[in-house]
């Protein structure tokens, strides 16, 4: 034991002793530099910038820098197909040559969403309601009923949509509205008899339109004109109609007295 200690206080075993850790450390040194060369520490190739860019154009261009790409698709409502919305790694990061960038693109086609009934909703309801399932509004058009603004109807590319239609995401669809004043009703006047001009007169404050006019037999004197017919014409199970209904009249000359109701 005694020897041991001894061999301890000698030169021989400082110089032993220093060498181990010089070459420890020099070991270490070779090993750090090594790998940095190996990995080309602090240098490499700045990704491009490949946000709002066509896929296309994007992939040529990573292309010809030495890049690998991988592609993930999703469908962005107001967004062009075919754009790139995201990139990873981000744009100015240096990296090795060869790295795959992974670019995620605005699908080309549309993805099918169910349509929903509109039909109980309001068109302010109707608006939001489309926007949730990522549809928008396009023409509307208004139609006699009492519910004003109501959706009466939904339409795509011209055609009537019934609920659960399956259509593109994205789409138009138009609408059909009530303009508040078609389904009320009112009474059908009692025409038949009448002077032409009053016949006119009584249709307009019955809330009805004036619809064709047929000219029965010669007319000679446009003055002195009578219904003799009308339609829709009131009887024991109808007297009322919508408001804004067209009554046809058909007429003849003559005066009230001289005409008999058919």
């Amino acid at each position: 034991m005694n020897k041991f200690w001894i061999y301890l206080k000698t030169k021989q075993f400082r110089n032993t002793l220093l060498l181990i850790v010089g070459s420890v450390f020099a070991l270490v040194l070779i090993m750090f530099f090594s790998l940095g060369a190996y990995t080309r520490h602090g240098t490499g190739v700045p990704v491009p910038h490949l946000k709002g860019m066509d896929v296309d154009k994007a992939i040529q261009l990573l292309k010809d820098q030495g890049f690998d790409y991988k592609i993930d698709s999703v469908y962005v409502l107001d967004k062009p197909p075919g754009a790139v919305i995201e990139q990873d790694p981000d744009p100015g990061t240096n990296v090795k040559e060869n790295r795959t960038i992974y670019l995620t693109v605005v699908t080309r086609l549309a993805p099918p969403v169910a349509m929903p009934d509109l039909t109980p909703y309001t068109y302010r309801e109707a608006v939001a309601t489309l926007a949730n399932y990522g549809l928008k509004v396009g023409d509307t058009t208004y139609k006699s009923d009492i519910a004003r603004d109501r959706v009466l109807e939904m339409r795509f590319a011209g055609q009537p949509l019934l609920p659960n239609s399956k259509i593109p995401k994205g789409s138009r669809i138009d609408l059909v509205l009530g303009n508040g004043a078609g389904a009320s009703q009112v009474d059908i006047p009692e025409l038949v008899n009448l002077a032409l001009d009053e016949g006119k007169f009584a249709i307009r404050h019955s809330g009805l339109t004036l619809g064709t006019i047929t000219y029965q037999g010669p007319i000679t004197d446009s003055a002195n004109l009578v219904i003799v017919a009308q339609s829709p014409m009131k009887t024991d199970s109808i007297s009322k109609t919508a408001n804004g209904t067209p009554v046809n009249l058909t007429v003849t000359q003559g005066k009230k007295s001289d005409a008999q109701p058919n």
